[in-house]
């Protein structure tokens, strides 16, 4: 057990991570030590803002600097395989922003590298780190046997009233392997992959923007005896509660992407609340899950494992090949057949 702060290095200096900054401070041993940017006013300005006094604007140099232990890295999708390989060829650990990587052969790369440097390389999905979703796991057996997970992420994007004026921000870019099913369906997927495995069949349907990106989409996935139904959007809200039905209860989650009130209603019409309090810094789940690994000499998390994020993203890939949307990153091969 180190018991040591981890001295992290920031790529991505938007919004997700300000909220993973805040976060940060709720953990004892974390300790933010350089910022990366393409732009040195903009790596000085994150800098100040954060009292950091170590910038770079050259990716490999801060690879190779021995002020950073860990690297968060929150860049546009496209850009996570090569930036993750450069820190973990040079033995750094890597937290990385879903979506990982573009698709399941980037990862399975990623993860190799990881395993060979002997470094931890982890997922930044934050919910299923969170103490609601491990409410959840513990409760499952109450509603019998599972027939159906359904869950429901439809937030209109803060950036779609430019999209709409003929300004094409970063999240619906195909060249930066964004869109609905990367940005939003994640939250939907990854959850039901933790806790069931991988489906046998997939069905989906998606609406396409213009810009080569998905803005919305629905999918209903198969197991040998319950289903999956997905859907999602960056188009339009929706404010229905995400559900998982079984045979003598069904468990009520009140948004997938935070999870903060979970009721079990039974069959027999009794009701169970079974959430208990979370922090409203809500990432500070997952950066605490990784700071822990690192301090007891683990490389791979047992709940954002590489097994759960492969698999995630197996079905963003077929997802994606039922609706035609390749990114430029993805290999020919992966969308053959």
């Amino acid at each position: 057990m180190r018991n040591e702060k981890i001295r992290f290095g920031i790529i991505g200096t938007s919004k997700i991570t300000d909220e993973f900054l805040k976060a940060s401070k709720k953990v004892k041993d974390f300790n933010l030590n350089a910022i990366y940017s393409r732009k040195e006013e903009t790596a000085k300005e994150f800098a100040l803002k954060y009292e950091v006094k170590n910038i770079f604007t050259n990716i490999e140099e801060m690879a190779k600097s021995d002020l950073i232990d860990a690297v968060y890295i929150a860049s546009p999708n496209a850009f996570h395989y090569e930036q993750a390989k450069i820190f973990l060829s040079n033995k750094k650990h890597v937290f990385c922003e879903k979506s990982m990587a573009s698709n399941s052969k980037e990862i399975a790369e990623m993860i190799d590298i990881a395993k060979k440097n002997n470094v931890l390389l982890m997922e930044g999905m934050k919910t299923t780190l969170m103490p609601n979703f491990l409410r959840i796991k513990e409760n499952l057996y109450k509603i019998g046997k599972i027939r159906r997970y359904f869950a429901s992420y439809c937030q209109y994007s803060s950036r779609y009233d430019k999209y709409k004026e003929g300004i094409v921000l970063n999240a619906f870019k195909r060249e930066l392997s964004n869109g609905a099913t990367m940005d939003i369906g994640v939250y939907c997927i990854y959850p039901m992959i933790c806790l069931f495995g991988l489906p046998k069949e997939i069905k989906a349907n998606n609406f396409m923007l213009e810009s080569g990106v998905d803005g919305q989409g629905s999918a209903i996935l198969k197991y040998d005896d319950m289903d999956g139904i997905i859907i999602y959007s960056k188009i339009a809200n929706s404010y229905l509660p995400s559900e998982i039905q079984g045979e003598d209860g069904s468990i009520i989650i009140d948004n997938i992407h935070n999870m903060s009130n979970i009721t079990i209603k039974y069959r027999d019409g009794k009701s169970e609340v079974i959430s208990t309090e979370q922090v409203e810094e809500n990432m500070m789940y997952e950066i605490e899950e990784f700071v822990n690994l690192i301090n007891t000499n683990l490389f791979e998390s047992k709940i954002n494992s590489y097994e759960n994020s492969l698999n995630t993203s197996k079905v963003m890939e077929e997802i994606r090949k039922q609706m035609g949307l390749v990114y430029p990153a993805d290999l020919e091969e992966l969308f053959k057949n």
